[in-house]
């Protein structure tokens, strides 16, 4: 489904992407593993158009998608649930994920689709009509994943889904995903919690200094003492 070959991305002149090549096949789950400042995040960034890279190409189900803008992306299924959430604090819960549905007409497709978020994650309308400022972290997660539900993706770029929450919150974000890949959705999944990707990931990659380092099926990477400790400390 995604085809990233031979990327190259710098900040001025500092290279951060070096010939970063890996795919992600459709209805699969691969996992990006690294460390702070590996380039996880630049990649997710480069995927969705809002960094340009300066060689390399992406292809998306066999079209390009380099030069494109990000709007553009995710019309055609490219969406990513950013580290941080993001959210519009002031807003209301439905409000955000409203929000993910601000480029279709479709009304009653919209409806049929938070009326799923909701049954994928019912705190949620419980808490419709509160500010997202008002949610815990892992609820604000919540938001966020079914925010990008609601422009009904092809493929779903998570970067860190499992930073700052509480062990029993992640393993409710966990099974969540779960359920969507069940239902066929792809994902590209960016960690640096090991355990998160392991239980989430069929092929996992290790970024180090802006190069893919390592490459395996996710559960014989993870379980790599060598590999564990020499790119992930």
């Amino acid at each position: 489904m995604l085809e990233v070959a031979n990327l190259n991305v710098a900040y001025g002149a500092t290279q951060v992407l070096d010939d970063v090549t890996f795919s992600v096949p459709e209805k699969r789950v691969v996992a990006l593993l690294g460390g702070n400042g590996s380039g996880k995040t630049t990649v997710l960034n480069t995927l969705v158009g809002l960094v340009q890279p300066r060689s390399g190409t992406i292809t998306f189900e066999g079209k390009p998608c380099v030069g494109f803008t990000t709007s553009d992306l995710v019309k055609r299924g490219i969406v990513q649930v950013p580290q941080g959430r993001e959210l519009f604090q002031t807003m209301t819960v439905r409000e955000n994920l409203e929000l993910g549905a601000v480029t279709r007409r479709d009304w009653a497709g919209i409806a049929r689709d938070l009326a799923e978020v909701y049954a994928l994650f019912p705190r949620l309308e419980a808490k419709a009509r509160n500010r997202a400022g008002q949610l815990s972290g892992g609820e604000q997660q919540m938001v966020a994943i079914g925010r990008a539900l609601m422009t009904r993706p092809r493929i779903l770029l998570m970067d860190e889904p499992s930073v700052g929450l509480a062990p029993a919150v992640v393993g409710g974000v966990i099974e969540a995903l779960r359920t969507l890949h069940a239902r066929g959705l792809t994902f590209l999944l960016v960690e640096q919690n090991v355990g998160v990707a392991a239980a989430l990931a069929d092929d996992a990659h290790v970024l180090q200094g802006g190069r893919i380092a390592h490459s395996a099926p996710a559960a014989g990477l993870l379980d790599s003492e060598d590999v564990l400790r020499t790119y992930l400390g």
